[in-house]
């Protein structure tokens, strides 16, 4: 069986005394390719090293909302070069949370597009972080001409998924699928085409059941998969491969 978890973290610092040690389990417990997603200079970085030290690794470079404020002329070139580097397959994670607005929202309009306009020009997906900013998301992304990538976490309802497939971006779930409260979730995986979805830890955030309340990391991708093949009456091992196929797809990765 094959697992890829297409977004994590293990530059957070609660992995800072194991990351090496979580990274090197992963293929016993069948996940076989996973991507660190950046959300500044240092975490691009540090998803660079750690793409060199795991072949089972990629990553991501770019600057999440919160650190949008921190985008300077210099860190937008830095973040330009390490999309040269073979092994990023993304610009991201990128977008609006005006939930805890840590950096201005005008800020962070301004250097979402300006990751977008890059990601168009170099041909590579994004990785789009959206949380209580859906209408000006939707509204620079449709300004976008050439637009590939994903809708992280995924928490919208079907009709935005509809609007998020008619752009041609893929939809992620993370641990968010296995809770019990889930409500839309559940529904737009039952809505999804199997083509367009993609699983995530987002770890070490967003624990899934049964595990809420401990550290996630890249291995429990297995019990969103779980969850999803339930949703799709499939078994795990095809609901794994039909994922691990669409994000080595839009990742346009190889192992």
């Amino acid at each position: 069986m094959r697992l890829f978890d297409t977004h994590c973290h293990l530059d957070d610092e609660r992995f800072s005394e194991d990351w090496q040690m979580v990274a090197a389990g992963l293929p016993d417990q069948d996940v076989l390719m996973a991507i660190n997603a950046g959300v500044d200079i240092p975490t691009s970085y540090f998803g660079q090293k750690l793409s060199r030290q795991f072949s089972n690794f990629r990553f991501a470079a770019g600057f999440h909302p919160h650190e949008a404020k921190d985008m300077t002329p210099e860190a937008f070139g830095e973040i330009r070069a390490l999309c040269d580097d073979p092994n990023c397959v993304a610009v991201g994670e990128i977008g609006l949370d005006y939930h805890y607005d840590l950096s201005p929202r005008d800020v962070q309009k301004t250097v979402f597009a300006q990751q977008l306009a890059l990601a168009a020009e170099l041909d590579m997906p994004v990785i789009i972080h959206e949380r209580e900013a859906l209408q000006d998301t939707m509204d620079i992304l449709h300004s976008v001409k050439s637009l590939k990538g994903v809708f992280h976490c995924f928490s919208g309802s079907c009709e935005t998924a509809k609007r998020c497939l008619d752009m041609g971006l893929y939809i992620s779930f993370g641990g968010a699928l296995t809770f019990k409260n889930a409500v839309n979730s559940p529904k737009v995986a039952a809505y999804l085409p199997h083509d367009r979805a993609l699983i995530e830890t987002d770890s070490p955030y967003m624990t899934p059941v049964p595990f809420r309340g401990k550290r996630n990391d890249p291995s429990l991708v297995r019990l969103v998969a779980q969850r999803l093949s339930e949703i799709w009456n499939s078994t795990l091992e095809e609901t794994a491969e039909q994922t691990f196929e669409n994000a080595a797809t839009l990742f346009k990765t190889e192992i």
